[in-house]
C-alpha cells in the first residue's frame, strides 16, 4: 500500500521512469554483463591458462629429474618422497626406464600403459605422432604433446624424451579436469549470479529508495513552490550533495518568498497610486464642473448689477448702494466658498496633520453659542445646551472640532423651522462622548440621507440659494471626522433633524 502510494506521489509530480528504478536495472545490467564476460573468459581461456601452467610444471619435475641424476640420487629414498609431494603437488605421473626398457623409476604402481606409450612414441616416426597427438614444444631432449588414451578415454597432457644419462622419461598429467573445472566453475558463477542478482537488485533497490527520498521531496518542494508556495521546507539532515541542495532550496525559497512579497506590495502600492489617481482625477472633475456650476449665478449677478451701475440704469443714491450689496453679498459668498473648498481639500488630501490634543467639549460648545449670540438673536432661534456633566474631557483636534461645531450649528441655524428651537446634547457613553445638534424643522427625504455628506450636493436648492449655503459644509465634517477615524452621523425625528458626531472620552 505504502510503495503504491508514492508510486502515486511520483505520478502526481510528473515523474515517468523512478531514479531507483534506472539505477536497479543498470546494476542489473553491468552484474548481467560481468557475469557472461566471465562465462566467456572462462571457456576460452580457462584451458589455455591450465595448459601453460601443467607444462610449466612438468618442465619443473623434468628439471628435478636430472638434478637428481647428476646428484647420483635417483634411486635414493629421499628423491622417491620428494617425487611423491611432486607428483602429488603437480597431479602427474613420472615414469623412468633405461635402455633395456627396465624400470628405473615408477611413481605409479601399475605403470605398463605409461611404459607403453612412451616406447610407442619413442619408436613412432614424427609423421605419426603428429597425427596421434597434438604437439606443443619439441626439442632434440623431450617432446611435450596431448593425447587421447583410447583404453579410458582420457586426454593427457605428457612430456617425454631422453634424460641427461640416457634413460627414457615420460611424464604426464591428466587434463580431463580442465574440462570439470570449466564447467565447475561456469555452473557456480551462474549460481552465484543468480543469488547475486537478487539479492544485490533487492539491496540496490533499497538503498537506491533511501537514497532517491531526498530528491522526491526536493521535487514535490519544487512542485509547491512552482504554485507560488514557499512554506514547505526541506528537513532532512544529510551532510552530502543533496542536504546541500535541499539547503539551498530552503535559502531559495525564502528569498522567492521575500522577493514576491515585495513585488505583491510593490504592485499593490501601485493599483492603490492608478486607483488614487483615477479617483483624483475623478474628483478634480467633479470640482471643476461643481465649482463652476455653483460660481456661474453669484459670478452672473456680479456682472449684471455691475453693468447696472456701470450704465447708470438708476441714478437715485438707494439703486447704487442695493447693486453695490449685491455685489459684495456675492462676492462674500464666493469667497466663504473658496475657502471651504480649500479647507476640504486638504482635509481630503491629508496636507494637514491631525493634532490630537485633551480639551473640554463643553466649554467648547458654550463659547461657540455665547459667540453665536447676536446672529441667534437676529435670527429668534433659542439654543439649549445639555450635557451630562460640567466639565467633558475629550481627545481631537480642537481647531478642525470647532468647525464641526460650527457647521452642525450654522447648518440646523438654516433649516429651523418657525418653532425656532435648537438643542446640542453632550452626552457620555462608555469611552466616548457624543455631540448632537437637533433642530425643529423639515426631515430629510430618507433617499437623500447618505448623499448629504457630498461636496455641493443640496437637498432644497432654491432653501440652499436663499440663505448662501455652499454645500460643502458637511463634507468638511465627513473629512474631518474621518481624520480621526471618529463616527458621526445624521438621524431623522418626529419634528426635526439631528446630526451628531462621536470623540474618544479621557
Amino acid at each position: 500500500m505504502k510503495m503504491f502510494s508514492k508510486h502515486k506521489e511520483q505520478e502526481k509530480l510528473g515523474v515517468q521512469k523512478p531514479l531507483a528504478k534506472q539505477i536497479t536495472l543498470v546494476f542489473d545490467a553491468l552484474l548481467l554483463v560481468m557475469m557472461l564476460s566471465f562465462l566467456t573468459l572462462n571457456g576460452l581461456f580457462l584451458r589455455t591458462i591450465y595448459t601453460r601452467h601443467c607444462i610449466a610444471n612438468m618442465k619443473g619435475a623434468y628439471q628435478k629429474l636430472n638434478e637428481a641424476i647428476a646428484e647420483e640420487k635417483i634411486t635414493a629414498d629421499s628423491f622417491a618422497t620428494e617425487l611423491a609431494r611432486l607428483c602429488k603437488m603437480y597431479n602427474i605421473e613420472v615414469v623412468i626406464v633405461d635402455e633395456d626398457s627396465e624400470t628405473v623409476l615408477s611413481s605409479v604402481k601399475e605403470s605398463g600403459s605409461l611404459i607403453q606409450h612412451l616406447l610407442d612414441n619413442i619408436f613412432l616416426d614424427d609423421e605419426e605422432t603428429s597425427r596421434h597427438n597434438k604437439i606443443f614444444e619439441k626439442t632434440a631432449a623431450y617432446t611435450i604433446d596431448e593425447y587421447v588414451d583410447r583404453g579410458i578415454q582420457l586426454h593427457y597432457m605428457s612430456m617425454w624424451g631422453v634424460l641427461d644419462n640416457g634413460n627414457l622419461f615420460m611424464i604426464r598429467s591428466v587434463v580431463e579436469s580442465i574440462r570439470d573445472s570449466v564447467r565447475l566453475t561456469n555452473r557456480f558463477v551462474i549460481q552465484l549470479g543468480i543469488v547475486t542478482l537478487i539479492v544485490g537488485s533487492f539491496c540496490v533497490w533499497i538503498v537506491s529508495k533511501r537514497s532517491t527520498a531526498p530528491i522526491l521531496e526536493l521535487a514535490r518542494i519544487s512542485k509547491r513552490m512552482a504554485n507560488l508556495d514557499f512554506e514547505t521546507k526541506y528537513t532532512g539532515d544529510d551532510k552530502n550533495e543533496i542536504g546541500v541542495l535541499g539547503h539551498n532550496f530552503n535559502e531559495m525559497s525564502d528569498t522567492l518568498k521575500q522577493a514576491i512579497s515585495e513585488l505583491k506590495t510593490a504592485n499593490n502600492e501601485l493599483q492603490n497610486d492608478i486607483e488614487k489617481k483615477e479617483q483624483i482625477d475623478e474628483m478634480r472633475k467633479e470640482f471643476l464642473a461643481n465649482v463652476s456650476h455653483e460660481l456661474k449665478t453669484p459670478i452672473a449677478l456680479v456682472l449684471g448689477y455691475a453693468e447696472g451701475l456701470k450704465d447708470c440704469l438708476h441714478d437715485d443714491k438707494e439703486s447704487r448702494e442695493f447693486y453695490c450689496d449685491v455685489i459684495m453679498d456675492e462676492a462674500m459668498k464666493m469667497d466663504n466658498m473658496v475657502k471651504k473648498l480649500l479647507m476640504l481639500n486638504q482635509l481630503e488630501f491629508g496636507n494637514e496633520n491631525v493634532v490630537m490634543s485633551r480639551f473640554d467639549i463643553v466649554e467648547m460648545i458654550q463659547n461657540y453659542v455665547q459667540s453665536a449670540d447676536i446672529l441667534l438673536k437676529q435670527h429668534e432661534v433659542t439654543v439649549l445646551v445639555t450635557s451630562d456633566a460640567e466639565h467633558m474631557f475629550v481627545w481631537g483636534d480642537d481647531f478642525r472640532i470647532e468647525e464641526v461645531i460650527r457647521n452642525y450649528c450654522s447648518n440646523a441655524l438654516n433649516h429651523v423651522d418657525e418653532n425656532k428651537k435648537i438643542k446640542i446634547d453632550i452626552v457620555a457613553k462608555d469611552d466616548k462622548v457624543r455631540v448632537s445638534v437637533y433642530n425643529t424643522g423639515k426631515q430629510i427625504p430618507r433617499e437623500a440621507l447618505p448623499l448629504i455628506w457630498d461636496k455641493f450636493y443640496k437637498v432644497d436648492k432654491a432653501r440652499t440659494r436663499e440663505y448662501g449655503g455652499s454645500g460643502v459644509g458637511l463634507s468638511i465634517v465627513k473629512a474631518v471626522m474621518e481624520s480621526m477615524n471618529q463616527a458621526y452621523g445624521v438621524c431623522n425625528h418626529d419634528e426635526g433633524v439631528e446630526f451628531w458626531f462621536e470623540l474618544s472620552r479621557v
